[in-house]
C-alpha cells in the first residue's frame, strides 16, 4: 500500500494510490481538491507556494496553485483539524512541513498519538511539547499533586527556522487486539526521523494523546491538527512497513559510539565528508552551548555546512584504527557540494571561477582566537591577507560571517555556495534552495546568481569587508 498526496509542483491532478489495509484491495482515486480528507474546513486550501514573515507571529503569504496544503489559523479565527477518509494501521508516514513564526500543530497517528509540530527554532532543551515531541498522555499513576501529562521529548532539537521546509519520517506500529477486541500490545513509534536525524526509537505509546479520540483501534484515520497556528504540508506519503526494516540507529554493530559534546566553544580537527565520495581532508568543526555548529575547509577557506543539534560523532575517527573523519550529530544544512576556493579574482562577474589554488598564491595562516575563544581564520591570497570570521550567533539561529580584505580590490569575489534557486523575501533577505536556508545581508547587498558548468553559483563582491548571516 502506498499513498502519495500533494506532491510539490504537481499539476491540478493529485493522485491517491492506495491499498485497503483491511482487505488488500488495490485502488486508484484521482483528486483535484481535498477529497482525500473528510469534510475539510475552510481553513485548508491548496496553494502553489508559501512565504513566512520571520518577524511577525503567524504571518504567511501564499500564491495560487497546487502542491502545497496550507492551513490558516489565528487565535481569533482558529482552523479545523483534517482527517483522512482512509484508515490506517502500521505504516511509514513521510511528509514535509513548514511553520509560521510561533505556530503550533501536530500529526495524530490513528487520530490518537501525536507527533508535535511547533516553531521550536533555537530551543536548547526540548520537551515533549517541542517540535518532534511525542505522546502526551494523562498519567493517573503519579502521586497526588504530580498527576499530569507524560510525554517523550526528542533526543535533540534539530528544528529549522520558520518558513523553511522540514522533513519528518515516522515508522508507526499500531496497537494490536485479540479476536475479542482486547488490546494485547500497545502502539509504538519504531522510529521518528526529523530533518535526517533520528529523534525517537522504539517508544511505547501506552494510551491516547491528550486531544486524541481516546478509543484505540486497529485502524483509524490520520489526523492533522489545524487549530493552533498556520502551517503548510507537502509530499505526504504513506506506505507499508517492510517485513524486516533496516536498523534506524546511527551505527550497526561494533562498540559504543563516540560522541563529542560542545557545552562551551569547542573545536575538532578532522576529515569531513561533504557528500558521499567528497571529502575535506583539512577541516575544522566548531560548536558551542547554542547547539549550533559548522564545518570549515582550511585548504580553501570554504564554509562547508552548518547544523542544529548535537555536536560530533567521532566514532569513525577514534574507534579502532579509524579513518580520520567525524560527522555532525545534528541536522545538516549544506552550503556547498565540494571544497572549492572561497575567493577568486574575476575580470567580470561572468568570468570562470578559479578551480584550485594554483596561481593564486594561497597560503593558510591558521586561525586566531577572539575574546570568546572562537576562531577567526587567516590566509593569504592574491597577495593580500584575508580574515574570515565565522561565528555561531548568540541566539543559535545560525551563523554570521565577516570577511575582511587587508588590500581591497574590486575584482575579488566570495563564493557563497552552489544553489538551485534564490528568492528575495525582503530587502537583504533571501531564501535559498527550495526554502532550505536564509541568507541575510544587513547592508542590502545583492548576491549574483550565475551559471557555471550546468550549475548555479552564488557570488558577491567583497570590497574591503563583507558581512552576512546564514539562518537555518
Amino acid at each position: 500500500m502506498k499513498i502519495n498526496v500533494l506532491k510539490a509542483g504537481s499539476t491540478a491532478l493529485i493522485w491517491l494510490v492506495g491499498t485497503c489495509m483491511a482487505f488488500g484491495q488495490q485502488s486508484s482515486i484521482p483528486l483535484t481538491d481535498l477529497s482525500a480528507f473528510k469534510e475539510p474546513g475552510n481553513s485548508w486550501t491548496l496553494v502553489g507556494d508559501v512565504t513566512v514573515d520571520m518577524n511577525i507571529v503567524n504571518a504567511v503569504k501564499s500564491t495560487k496553485g497546487t502542491g502545497i496544503l496550507l492551513n490558516t489559523s489565528t487565535p481569533k479565527k482558529p482552523g479545523f483539524d483534517l482527517y483522512t477518509i482512509k484508515e490506517y494501521g502500521d505504516m511509514i508516514l513521510e511528509l514535509d512541513y513548514l511553520v509560521a513564526k510561533g505556530a503550533n500543530s501536530g500529526i495524530f497517528l490513528q487520530s490518537n498519538y501525536e507527533i508535535q509540530i511547533e516553531d521550536s527554532w533555537t530551543l536548547t532543551n526540548p520537551v515533549s511539547s517541542s517540535n518532534g515531541g511525542a505522546h502526551e498522555r494523562w498519567n493517573n499513576d503519579k502521586p497526588e499533586g504530580e498527576k499530569g501529562f507524560d510525554g517523550v521529548a526528542p533526543r535533540q532539537n534539530v528544528s529549522k527556522a520558520p518558513g523553511l521546509w522540514q522533513h519528518i519520517k515516522v515508522v508507526f506500529q499500531a496497537p494490536k487486539f485479540d479476536a475479542s477486541g482486547i488490546k494485547i500490545a500497545n502502539a509504538r513509534l519504531l522510529s521518528v526521523d526529523l530533518n535526517g536525524v533520528t529523534i525517537h526509537e522504539n517508544v511505547e505509546l501506552t494510551g491516547a494523546t491528550r486531544g486524541g479520540f481516546g478509543t484505540e483501534k486497529a485502524l483509524a484515520p490520520l489526523r492533522i491538527q489545524g487549530d493552533q497556528g498556520t502551517v503548510a504540508f507537502r509530499n505526504i506519503s504513506i506506505s507499508d512497513i517492510p517485513v524486516a526494516p533496516a536498523q534506524n540507529g546511527r551505527r550497526g554493530g561494533g562498540g559504543d559510539p563516540i560522541y563529542v559534546d560542545a557545552p562551551v566553544n569547542t573545536m575538532i580537527r578532522s576529515f569531513v565528508d561533504v557528500l558521499p565520495g567528497v571529502r575535506s581532508v583539512h577541516a575544522i568543526s566548531v560548536g558551542g552551548a547554542q547547539q549550533t555548529a559548522y564545518s570549515y575547509d582550511l585548504d580553501n577557506g570554504t564554509l562547508l555546512h552548518g547544523w542544529h543539534g548535537g555536536f560530533l560523532d567521532a566514532t569513525p575517527m577514534w574507534d579502532g584504527r579509524g579513518n580520520g573523519t567525524s560527522r555532525p550529530l545534528g541536522s545538516v544544512t549544506r552550503f556547498t557540494s565540494k571544497p572549492v576556493l572561497a575567493i577568486s579574482k574575476l575580470a567580470t562577474p561572468e568570468s570562470a571561477w578559479v578551480p584550485d589554488t594554483a596561481g593564486t598564491g594561497f597560503r593558510t595562516k591558521g586561525y586566531v582566537m577572539d575574546s570568546q575563544e572562537r576562531p577567526e581564520f587567516k590566509y593569504i591570497i592574491y597577495g593580500t591577507k584575508v580574515t574570515d570570521a565565522v561565528k555561531v550567533m548568540e541566539n543559535g539561529q545560525g551563523l554570521t560571517r565577516e570577511v575582511t580584505i587587508e588590500q581591497p580590490a574590486k575584482d575579488l569575489y566570495l563564493l557563497l555556495g552552489e544553489v538551485k534557486d534564490l528568492n528575495e523575501v525582503s530587502k537583504g533577505l533571501y531564501l535559498v534552495d527550495d526554502k532550505a536556508y536564509y541568507l541575510q545581508f544587513p547592508n542590502g547587498e545583492k548576491p549574483i546568481v550565475r551559471d557555471a558548468n550546468g550549475k548555479k553559483q552564488l557570488i558577491i563582491p567583497i570590497g574591503s569587508k563583507l558581512n552576512y548571516s546564514i539562518l537555518f
